[in-house]
């Protein structure tokens, strides 16, 4: 189930008061269901079942959707109160919650977080969104040295739910909690050196002082510089300081700031980002897929991808009859009435030379035979998309040189659908989105390709229109609005399904859609989200769904991407050209889940740790952030076409894990030109030695290892390969 993602501020700057006194909540009593009652503290729960609240309720064995309680029972020692400064409120920490809550203190309501269908505007879930209550003194109950209650309600509209991440705890705010360390801003890169603002914030009514130190270390945590200041913030004052280092691997920035009066910290590390991936030489390339499929008579559209000089001059011979190209913009339209393999020798000029490939081009049943590359609209905007936003990031996308790469696909995801049908039962669009056909013919004059969104269910996720019953009204819809790519996502369909858990049960509403789409007179690619229920991957290609999510949905932390990306070995049998494992979209740039958008949480290393995961899984790369607000950094990660290639490998294989252990994973994927794609995968959090034998991974000496984050060729090929792996980071090589 998808959710709604909104992350507070201090979240958002990833810091914590080291020195705030925190009293940790025990596991709480459980129960699924929704009484009134449930929220008194007298109430009597004792044959209610213990829970972990770190964990969903899906992984501790309740296979359930809707409301649910815990109860936390917590003795408050008055010791808590004495030792702060302020003395005036006390603060509920409940880590993240999936979808919506209402908690409560000694029955009296102290925050709530989304809406639910018990609310007038109706189901709104906040999936992932830091779940932080404060209350005056003054106003709640607290029975100081004997034991409160904690009540939280919680309402999951589908998937995962529940409680889950940090452990809860209270602690009484403090003057530290009103001072963010504001590191949001990203890097900007000049030469050798990474520069960036940080700000300090005093968001207390009072003047306060304290000192900022910060300091450069390297990766075995050594300080190589300490930069302190000492200061003085007004009430609500804000102070900008200029954080200027190399742009080195393995270094950090550590933050700390000290509030004088009461002596609590506020420490943040942040590791600088550092750019491998070379420029695109001048020099005319070609990227991307070498093969691309269409159905016979369908609309085709494809963009040639080049980098070089502008401008480039495009050519293609031998195009089968019916298609052309544009020499200006490598846009290739047209349709091709006879099936069969068509190859397309592609030329591409500019003023310092030329570069030529050949695109083979499939005209028969299948689409999809390279997984997609574009965007969608989620990560970053939810529900508040709207066509200005969608335009300005694929406008970003062709002018910060994305469309050069491969990347094609701009797909709104859910927020578009009218509020209720017309009368003829067709589906509309909402004041956001006044013209979808126009939408999507800019897109397609511009060589990018036209996604969109529904629900096999009468509702999508966001509580917004879905398809029940009217799938051809819909695609018919779709087709004439110019759409390329569906996202069908299960959502509201539970309630259809009811306790009927067959296989046939989860099968049948993509199928339906499946007859649909294909009784239209254009191609559209069928992408299946419903989080790898009834194992998707068994039965995907049956409905004729290029892609199929084989997971729930992804956050950007480590633990996340971990648990998401290095299960999929376990399927790694089933992708083939056309049909795809889909592990989520990426995490990487600003995202926000509802358009309050910050940096991923996820390190540099972790970045280059999941572009290289996904690349080397053949999973579809749909980019989640705000490709205007794209950074030099995010921009290197995405524009690697020696990595990227790993991805569009014509073979169509998954990489395969051949050696784990506590240390280290290695991935290996077989390409097409019989050489093999390698991930090794440091699953520490300290800096690893990966020694691995090419014996113990079954490859001989190989004659030629390439980096393919560096693009450059190793020196040195022994029987062991060794490198020092830092922190969840990655090594991935070519080998012939």
């Amino acid at each position: 189930m998808r959710k709604l993602l909104s992350i507070l501020c201090i979240a958002a700057c990833g810091l914590t008061a080291q020195a705030q006194q925190k009293l940790y909540l025990s596991k709480p009593k459980f129960s699924t269901g929704n009484q009134t009652e449930w929220s008194d503290p007298k109430f009597n729960d004792a044959s209610w079942k213990t829970i972990d609240p770190t964990i969903l309720w899906e992984k501790q064995g309740y296979d359930y959707t809707g409301f649910a309680w815990y109860r936390f029972h917590v003795v408050i020692p008055s010791s808590l109160k004495e030792k702060s400064a302020l003395k005036d409120s006390l603060t509920v920490y409940l880590a993240r919650i999936d979808d919506s809550d209402e908690a409560y203190f000694n029955g009296v309501k102290i925050g709530k977080t989304g809406t639910t269908i018990e609310d007038a505007q109706g189901y709104n879930g906040m999936f992932g969104a830091e779940r932080k209550y404060t209350f005056a003194l003054n106003k709640v109950p607290v029975n100081w040295d004997k034991e409160n209650v904690i009540a939280v309600k919680v309402y999951d509209g589908g998937g995962d739910g529940g409680m889950y991440s940090e452990k809860p705890y209270l602690a009484m705010r403090d003057y530290i909690d009103g001072v963010v360390v504001n590191t949001s801003k990203g890097f900007s890169f000049a030469g050798a050196f990474a520069t960036k603002d940080i700000i300090l914030e005093n968001n207390n009514s009072v003047a306060l002082s304290g000192s900022l130190s910060v300091q450069l270390k390297d990766g075995p945590d050594k300080v190589l510089k300490q930069t302190p200041y000492t200061f003085t913030l007004a009430a609500h004052e804000k102070k900008v300081f200029k954080v200027k280092e190399a742009n080195k691997e393995g270094a950090y920035l550590n933050y700390v700031f000290t509030e004088k009066t009461t002596g609590k910290k506020i420490e943040q590390r942040e590791e600088i980002p550092y750019i491998l991936t070379p420029k695109a030489p001048l020099t005319p390339r070609i990227n991307g897929a070498e093969v691309t499929g269409v159905r016979p008579n369908s609309p085709f559209l494809y963009k040639v991808a080049a980098t070089g000089q502008k401008p480039i001059q495009y050519a293609a011979a031998q195009l089968p009859e019916g298609l052309t190209i544009d020499k200006a913009t490598g846009i290739i339209t047209g349709a091709v009435s006879k099936a069969g393999d068509y190859p397309v020798k592609l030329t591409v000029t500019n003023k310092l030379g030329k570069a030529q490939r050949t695109l083979t081009i499939k005209v028969g049943s299948l689409l999809g035979l390279t997984p997609a590359m574009g965007w969608n609209s989620w990560n970053c905007w939810g529900l508040s998309v709207t066509t200005d936003k969608v335009k300005a990031s694929a406008q970003a996308l062709i002018d910060k040189g994305l469309i050069d790469h491969g990347w094609t696909y701009i797909n709104i995801d859910d927020g578009w659908e009218s509020a209720k049908r017309n009368d003829d039962g067709t589906i509309g669009t909402n004041e956001k989105f006044p013209d979808l056909k126009a939408l999507g013919d800019w897109l397609h004059s511009h060589g990018l390709k036209f996604g969109i969104y529904s629900s096999p269910g009468d509702l999508t996720c966001g509580g917004y229109l879905g398809s029940y019953k009217h799938e051809l009204q819909d695609a018919e819809s779709y087709a004439k609005w110019g759409v390329d790519y569906l996202k069908h996502d299960w959502c509201s369909y539970s309630s259809v399904a009811g306790n009927d858990t067959s296989l046939e049960t989860f099968v049948k509403p993509y199928r339906v859609m499946e007859q649909a789409l294909r009784a239209q007179p254009r191609d559209i690619y069928y992408s299946l989200c419903q989080y790898g229920m009834k194992d998707v991957w068994k039965w995907g290609d049956k409905v004729d769904a290029n892609s199929w999510r084989t997971t729930g949905d992804i956050t950007d932390t480590w633990e996340s991407l971990h648990d998401i990306g290095f299960s999929q070995y376990k399927i790694a049998d089933y992708p083939k050209p056309g049909r795809w494992n889909d592990p989520d979209m990426l995490i990487v740039g600003k995202v926000g889940w509802s358009g309050s958008l910050r940096n991923t949480r996820l390190t540099p290393n972790e970045q280059y740790t999941h572009i290289s995961l996904w690349s080397l899984q053949a999973s579809p790369l749909l980019i989640g952030c705000d490709i205007s607000q794209l950074d030099e950094f995010t921009l290197s990660l995405l524009t690697n076409d020696e990595v990227i290639a790993v991805n569009q490998d014509v073979l169509g294989k998954q990489a395969h894990r051949v050696l784990a252990n506590d240390d280290f994973q290695v991935y290996v994927k077989e390409l097409a030109d019989g050489s093999k794609a390698i991930g090794v995968f440091n699953m520490k959090t300290t800096y690893t030695k990966a020694s691995v034998k090419w014996s113990d991974i079954k490859l001989s000496l190989p004659k030629k290892v390439r980096d393919l984050w560096r693009q450059k060729d190793l020196t040195a090929v022994t029987s062991t390969f060794s490198n020092t792996l830092p922190p969840h980071g990655v090594v991935m090589v070519k080998v012939k």
